[in-house]
């Protein structure tokens, strides 16, 4: 968050939290703060973050509950309670916003939150009235920074002063292109170093496609174009005249050519982060369970490819004991002979004995690679589902982390699974309902497979899945009610589109009555055979549509 941004967003909260009292605060994660704030309209909640990557002052939906508990948020709710936030303060082009607090506007100010937005230096701190830290997000030792350490107990001091010039609207254009172009930059390197409150974005924004040329090949033309651009944001900021404008899926603009006032700037920029942060996370989260799975795949497929080397190596266990019986059928065999051929017969024996193992070995060793492959498929399809939630789409994605994790890792076994089945409540599939208002049940993991298929499945239900490929199982709760062919049909469509034959156009897909399902002895949940059942063809690209808008969902 530049501070175009930062000017823009306290404008807005100005509007709508000025003045109101606190009410709550809560911490979501270590580096994120969510702070209620009540108002003669309702709640306001504005969310102060310090997180390296991603800094930020919005306003922000009602959130969930979480976090309350927090040694931070403990001390906000003990320190800030009863008080009123009387006024938003920043200065200059200074990323410090500080949240003055007072028992009533006019009053003393007795609690100040600042919030410092400067990148992997940014941080959160509450002061008391004579500006010694309370609480704050993140300590700074002496060790870390010899410039600026920070602790409780210790007296605020502001970050060092920026460097640069403060950018200022009655400087000349002529003084104005002298400072660009003193030294051989490009235009983004010169506008960045020679003024204050220049961020990545503003540069792209003002220069366009003027922005790694360096300043002495830029004619008069650009170099006045670029000073309009210049004023034009000077104005917008001195008279803070903005108005939200998304460019692209990554980037936003609060100032232009016609700026208005928007009363849910903060609010819409909120959004805009989460969605953005959902996404990093969702990134993050699923190359983590994908790298884990590879790691698994790499070993089961080379303890398989052992038992089946060593299977290989039984097959002339006949041929040892023809050679023993050749050495006892001699006319007269001494004891070096007999001696040998009792020790083929022992070989030949336990080359036997040791197929059963070893098969058994190699059939447990695909069972898991199928886990896996199956896996790699729920993960395909829940990164995939931009219809959904990104909230549910991450708790869908670590259920599926700890479930791998039970199924998978060496610690994980039958005791661990129920213990942790037992802790986190009964699976949670995707519910949708058909076209005729029958449920559809779709498992996106192999517990939820498990669950629905036959723990939960009535008599007169019936199970879908896309034929000899792993995906997700699809019960159709036909025991409330009659299933039309529309319902038959989705259904089919659904296995098809959640399993790993989604890119086809049309897919075979098993139709099967719950009744018939048999859970398969040593395998892993969701692992079922059937007997009988009807194929019907399915179109992934139908049921994709139908869950875009919104139709299924229940």
């Amino acid at each position: 968050m530049d501070l175009t941004t930062l000017r823009a967003v306290l404008k807005n909260l100005r509007q709508s939290a000025l003045p109101s009292r606190f009410e709550k605060a809560q911490q979501p994660d270590p580096q994120t703060l969510q702070m209620g704030l009540r108002t003669l309209r309702g709640m306001v909640w504005v969310e102060l973050s310090w997180q390296a990557d991603a800094p930020r002052l919005v306003q922000v939906k009602p959130p969930e509950r979480q976090g309350a508990g927090s040694t931070l948020a403990q001390q906000l709710q003990h320190s800030l309670r009863q008080l009123a936030l009387v006024e938003l303060h920043q200065a200059g082009f200074e990323r410090v916003v500080e949240f003055r607090f007072a028992a009533r506007p006019g009053e003393v100010i007795q609690r100040t939150l600042v919030l410092e937005l400067m990148g992997r230096h940014s941080n959160m701190l509450l002061l008391d009235a004579q500006r010694q830290i309370i609480a704050l997000g993140r300590q700074v030792r002496d060790h870390q920074s010899r410039v600026r350490p920070i602790g409780t107990g210790d007296f605020y001091t502001p970050p060092p002063s920026l460097q640069g010039q403060p950018p200022e609207q009655h400087e000349s254009y002529q003084r104005w292109r002298e400072r660009l172009t003193l030294l051989p930059l490009s235009l983004k390197k010169a506008l960045q170093q020679t003024y204050q409150g220049i961020s990545p974005p503003l540069v792209r924004q003002l220069a366009g496609s003027n922005l790694h040329r360096p300043v002495q090949e830029l004619d008069r033309t650009t170099w006045e174009t670029l000073h309009q651009r210049w004023m034009l944001w000077l104005d917008c900021l001195n008279r803070e005249c903005f108005s939200l404008q998304f460019l692209n899926q990554t980037e936003y603009q609060v100032w232009g050519d016609s700026p208005s006032d928007n009363n849910q700037l903060a609010l819409q920029l909120g959004d805009w982060y989460q969605k953005g942060l959902n996404q990093r996370a969702l990134d993050r989260l699923t190359g983590e369970v994908r790298q884990r799975l590879s790691r698994w795949r790499e070993k089961e497929t080379q303890y398989l490819n052992e038992q089946e080397m060593r299977l290989s190596s039984t097959s002339n266990c006949n041929e040892l004991q023809r050679e023993a019986d050749a050495l006892l059928c001699l006319p007269n065999p001494d004891r070096e002979q007999i001696d040998r051929a009792q020790k083929l017969y022992q070989k030949a024996r336990k080359m036997r004995r040791s197929v059963a193992v070893l098969k058994e070995r190699i059939e447990h060793h695909k069972q898991r690679l199928s886990l896996i492959e199956g896996s790699e498929t729920f993960i395909d399809d829940l990164y995939g589902a931009g219809w959904e939630n990104a909230s549910a789409r991450i708790k869908a994605l670590q259920d599926l982390r700890s479930e791998c994790g039970d199924l998978l890792s060496p610690s994980g076994g039958r005791r661990e699974r129920k213990r942790r089945e037992a802790s986190t409540g009964h699976p949670q599939p995707l519910e949708l309902i058909s076209p005729g208002g029958l449920r559809l049940q779709v498992g996106r993991n192999h517990r939820q497979n498990d669950w629905i298929s036959l723990r939960q499945a009535c008599s007169g239900d019936l199970w879908f899945h896309a034929q000899e490929c792993p995906g997700s199982h699809v019960v159709l709760k036909a025991s409330s009610g009659l299933a039309e062919d529309a319902d038959l049909q989705i259904a089919a469509d659904l296995a098809a589109h959640f399993s790993r034959a989604k890119g086809n156009i049309r897919v075979p897909v098993v139709m099967v009555p719950t009744d018939q399902l048999q859970r398969i002895a040593g395998t892993g949940p969701g692992t079922v055979r059937h007997r009988g059942g009807e194929i019907r063809w399915g179109e992934p690209d139908r049921a994709e549509a139908q869950l875009a808008s919104g139709r299924l969902l229940a």
